[in-house]
């Protein structure tokens, strides 16, 4: 029994064990809490699927989930964390597969007993493989136009084909096909031959004792069964000499210019006391002055730079660094690869200095001292992948730890970072190709690199232009809470005057120094139009571009900040440790109004926007229905394509005008919280209002409009989406917003989820994107259905729904009175549930503010009329606004290119043209 380093700042309490079938686990006592969470990965992943089977391990993921022996119903276990207010879901990656869920903590016992079977005794029922095998093949489906899976796959091609890396990781019907007792008989042979509880890790989070919590995990975890497995993947490089130096093209979906440079270094995990790739990305992914990123900019090549992804696994660590290359920047790739040799060699030779590398130690160190606390699910998750990774003792510190720079180790990862040892990957539209890659048909093309590249790289020096970091003013070395001097509950306007209204409370339960600080301006100007709102983001993006070289010291030093558009105006959301942030807002400030927008940069980010918004035409279905539904809905929200319409040929002398006039009335709402006094946020509040003064006059806050729904009937909206699927959302609209109907359709949606995932999704296998959501716009409530299908057209998806939805009453009336109970009791723990850090509960309050619930005591409202609504009531609501022939609700969808001969969704009640719908709709008023 042994417990982990923790954070001074920790209230949780730990112990680690080993039960007796040798399966380690980290027992995590919350008080606190009020969800109990179980996380259990597994040191199986993709890597281990049969070379006949690729994707079995992922199957086997899923078909775990349906039913053992104890539990037999396929649809028990979601329906049991769904009832009791929880959550849960899986992942299986190349060589750890992890399954968690939180839940209310009263029931944690009964859930555990649940979850422990999937490893002692699972049903792997024969009747559910062909369901759970075409659940694969929608989940395949989903992402054959995801650029990511695409690229992805082209790495898996190019790479030793007798490396596990190289197997397809995903399945679908064709890996998994043939006679389904078959491969039944070959999943539990995987099964057996694979999940060992020596090679398990079990993270319990819960508000228990750590004595109660080790009972539970004896009393379901011991009959888990030791095989006493060891892991013996092939000591096969991942990169013979044939897969290095060569130059990979790869043509995307999407508009995007990117170029990698990838190097192979051997594993690195066991370098975690120290974290050299740690240090080495912290200077070559700079964005400060004089930086590679600062230098590429000038020269208007790049406009972004990431340095020290890539993939990792049991006996290799690819180390990449990847530019986001302007069009001009496209055309001298060489230069750029010349560049970054030039930028390690500096590295090499003048990088290598304790003060630099105890600037970011000192980061981690601070970052772990005042860590803030996250949810019970994430913390149980990520744990038990820690445990595969850390001892004991480093369980919680490993991620943090950088005990003192190791110059060797510096310098054999860095003497790795040399052309011979490196791979270029090049995506971008329009490149010459030759080849597919298999499943996600990526066009690609691989060439060995030119000698003459290679030397121009070898021979690569530091410039006289190039350089390091400058010692960072924003870092400290500690810091400290300060005393409470606030008595306030709930956030209290301490400065308010004509155009402006700042609200403060001091935070005193999560006692850190750190801050959150909103201040939204609203501006008539903003988004009046398509064009106003194009304005305004091409100003926020060019903004953000021309703050980075200034601001990102403090951004390294744990000060974050974004700038982000809304229908109203924009909001700068600034975060971190307070003893910097007036300092940073000041810089902020001071830089927003110069304004020195260049010419080129205009031109690089506006091409970036049109690229983006051109980009959202080929995210998938279900995504680009939902970025219309709040288009649709919302009078001052606009398609990205009429936006990008309205930009394509402004010019930079239009948007100063633009920016002249949205400043010249405004409205500032902030928000101040965590360690800061009242008498700052006051200060500061006057402050921003004598700066204000200075360019604009007072204005009121701008209308947020919302399209009234009541006496549409059925109305339908059609989108043109490329791609093979069909997809459908359903959207019911409340009129009122009281916190009677907040329950209603909070309840609604909590009881239908489970059985409408279960029934379309798991039974029916209309799709692998299959839900229904709580979702209120502008504070009226609002319930969502909506599915991606591979195999159906939206009519059939509808009418799918809307049998579902009709049937619902009997499901509703034959539940006991003690699930209902427990029904109602899950859905009040998810909406109280604790906030687990300073974010969480700034986040709230700003919704709070947005909402103009000024109580701040909405969600008590609305918990209070659950604990009240009766089964009759919950009925006779979804009667009025659900089931009725009239009922008012809005239909979203796209006839899938696969579906073009089935009966399309049609009716006289469409909309045609969104612009005129919009003007001639009844509005709410927030």
């Amino acid at each position: 029994m042994s417990c982990p380093v923790t954070s001074p700042n920790d209230p949780r309490q730990y112990r680690c064990l080993t039960l007796p079938n040798a399966l380690r686990v980290l027992l995590v006592s919350d008080p606190q809490a009020t969800q109990a969470a179980a996380s259990m990965a597994v040191n199986v992943g993709h890597f281990d699927d049969p070379q006949q089977r690729p994707g079995m391990a992922h199957f086997l993921e899923h078909m775990l989930f349906l039913g053992t022996d104890k539990f037999p119903d396929s649809g028990e276990y979601h329906a049991f964390i769904n009832r009791h207010g929880g959550s849960n879901n899986a992942w299986t990656g190349t060589e750890h597969t992890n399954f968690f869920y939180a839940i209310d903590a009263e029931v944690f016992a009964e859930s555990l007993d649940r979850f422990s079977q999937f490893f002692i005794a699972p049903r792997f029922n024969l009747e559910l493989v062909d369901r759970e095998r075409q659940a694969i093949e929608s989940e395949f489906s989903l992402k054959l136009k995801d650029d990511i899976r695409r690229i992805y796959q082209v790495q898996k091609e190019t790479v030793n084909p007798n490396h596990p890396f190289a197997k397809f990781s995903v399945g679908n019907l064709q890996t998994l096909g043939g006679d389904k007792a078959t491969l039944r008989d070959e999943l539990i042979a995987f099964y057996q031959s694979h999940y060992s509880a020596n090679l398990m890790t079990l993270c319990l989070v819960a508000p228990l004792s750590l004595d109660e919590m080790a009972q539970l995990a004896q009393t379901y975890f011991a009959p888990i069964r030791n095989h006493q497995l060891s892991k013996c993947y092939p000591d096969t490089p991942l990169y013979r000499d044939s897969e290095l130096t060569r130059f990979i093209t790869i043509t995307p979906l999407k508009t995007q210019k990117r170029l990698t440079v990838s190097f192979l270094l051997p594993p690195v995990d066991q370098f975690y006391h120290n974290k050299p790739l740690t240090f080495i990305s912290h200077l070559l992914g700079d964005e400060g002055k004089g930086s590679l990123l600062a230098q590429l900019k000038d020269a208007g090549l790049a406009s972004g730079l990431s340095a020290g992804g890539g993939i990792n696994g049991y006996n290799f660590k690819e180390y990449c660094i990847s530019v986001q290359l302007t069009d001009a920047g496209l055309s001298q790739t060489d230069n750029i690869v010349a560049d970054i040799f030039r930028y390690i060699r500096l590295i090499e030779t003048q990088g290598l200095e304790n003060w630099r590398y105890q600037e970011r130690a000192n980061l981690l160190k601070l970052a772990f001292k005042f860590q803030e606390q996250i949810k019970t699910l994430d913390l149980a998750s990520h744990l038990s992948i820690n445990m595969q990774h850390y001892p004991d003792n480093d369980l919680l510190l490993g991620d943090y730890r950088m005990d003192g720079l190791d110059k060797a180790q510096c310098q054999q990862l860095l003497a790795l970072m040399n052309p011979d040892n490196m791979r270029l990957q090049l995506v971008a539209p329009g490149l010459a190709t030759e080849q597919q890659a298999p499943w996600y048909h990526t066009p690609y093309a691989v060439a060995p690199l030119t000698t003459e590249q290679l030397t121009l790289w070898r021979n690569a020096q530091p410039l006289p232009n190039q350089q390091l970091p400058a010692a960072n003013p924003f870092i400290i070395a500690d810091a400290c809470v300060r005393d409470i001097t606030d008595d306030q509950h709930k956030p209290v306007v301490v400065a308010e005057g004509k155009g402006y209204r700042i609200w403060h409370k001091q935070d005193k339960e999560f006692r850190v120094p750190k801050g959150h600080m909103f201040l939204s301006l609203d501006s008539a100007k903003a988004a009046a139009t398509a064009k106003d709102a194009a304005l305004t983001r091409l100003y926020v993006e060019l903004l953000l571009d021309y703050l980075t070289e200034f601001t990102y010291p403090a951004e390294v030093a744990g000060l974050n900040y974004n700038i982000y558009p809304h229908q109203g105006g924009l909001t700068l959301h600034l975060a971190g440790f307070t003893g910097n942030q007036e300092k940073l807002l000041a810089l902020i400030i001071e830089k927003a109004r110069e304004r020195q927008f260049t010419q080129e940069r205009f031109d690089d980010i506006k091409q970036q926007m049109l690229q983006s918004w051109g980009n959202v035409a080929k995210a998938k279905p279900i995504s680009q229905l939902f970025t219309s539904l709040s288009v649709t809905l919302q009078k001052r929200s606009y398609e990205p394509m009429r936006m990008a319409e309205c930009l394509s040929n402004v010019t930079l002398d239009e948007l100063h005008d633009h920016v002249r006039g949205f400043y010249e009335k405004v409205h500032l709402e902030g928000l101040i919280y965590g360690d800061c006094l009242a008498e700052e946020a006051r200060h500061l509040a006057h402050r921003l209002d004598q700066i204000l003064a200075l360019v604009s006059s007072p204005s009121d806050e701008s209308a947020r409009q919302l399209v009234d729904m009541r006496g549409k009937g059925t109305l339908l909206r059609e989108l043109d989406i490329q791609h093979p699927d069909s997809a459908i959302i359903v959207y019911y609209q409340c009129a009122t917003t009281s916190p009677k109907d907040m329950a209603l359709f909070s309840l609604l949606n909590h009881t239908m989820s489970s059985s409408f995932f279960h029934q379309l999704r798991t039974q029916q296998q209309l799709g692998y994107m299959v839900g229904t959501g709580y979702l209120p716009l502008h504070r009226h409530p609002g319930m969502i259905f909506y599915i991606q299908s591979p195999t159906t057209g939206p009519l059939q998806l509808l009418q799918a729904i809307d049998e579902f939805i009709a049937d619902f009453n009997y499901a509703v009336m034959q539940i006991t009175k003690e699930q209902w109970d427990s029904t109602k009791k899950g859905l009040i723990q998810q909406v109280t549930e604790h906030d687990a850090n300073l974010k969480t509960r700034s986040q709230r309050y700003w919704a709070s503010i947005g909402n103009k619930d000024y109580q701040f005591d909405q969600r008590e409202k609305v918990v209070a009329e659950i604990a009240t609504i009766e089964r009759a009531e919950l009925l006779q609501f979804m009667m009025t606004h659900l089931r009725t022939k009239h009922a008012d609700r809005l239909v979203l969808f796209s006839q899938g290119e696969q579906h073009q001969q089935l009966e399309p969704l049609q009716s006289d009640n469409m909309i045609t043209d969104l612009r005129q719908f919009k003007q001639q709709a009844n509005q709410f008023l927030l």
